[in-house]
């Protein structure tokens, strides 16, 4: 594979070139990029971000997985990325809420639960690759939102 700024953000910078759990690195980067840039955003830069990386995720995946010889290569990353992104953006910015949600974020995006699992076998392409993720993170933002109205 030639190197190209798709890969590159496929790839997740390279988080997700990890030799185990490469979706959980590339989680674990997007949070650390979170701390690291979010602060300067501020809310409208965040939302900025997330719609830009949303943008470029479905050519970026799609093309990587096409070049990768696979529908959904582990080492692509970028889905997991942004998802994780939204949950941040939505959470409070606590240290226990941001556990939370990623340990809720990788049990939706690890089980795949329905309807996870049925849009994770049916769409197809950079679409389908970062659909699952995102409907990760709905689920991950479903149940904290559930937590906080019971607690």
């Amino acid at each position: 594979m030639r190197p190209r700024a798709a890969h590159w953000v496929a790839l997740g910078f390279g988080s997700g070139l990890s030799p185990s759990a490469p979706g959980t690195v590339g989680t674990l980067w997007a949070w650390v990029a979170w701390l690291v840039f979010a602060p300067w955003l501020g809310g409208v830069g965040q939302a900025c971000l997330i719609l830009g990386a949303l943008a470029i995720g479905p050519w970026a995946c799609g093309r990587t997985a096409r070049a990768l010889g696979s529908e959904d290569h582990g080492g692509i990353v970028w889905d997991e990325i942004v998802a994780f992104w939204i949950v941040l953006a939505v959470v409070p910015p606590l240290l226990s809420w941001q556990l939370a949600g990623f340990v809720l974020f990788r049990f939706f995006d690890i089980v795949k639960p329905p309807p996870i699992r049925w849009a994770d076998r049916r769409i197809k392409g950079g679409v389908g690759i970062m659909l699952d993720d995102l409907m990760a993170a709905f689920g991950t933002l479903l149940v904290l939102a559930g937590w906080r109205a019971w607690t």
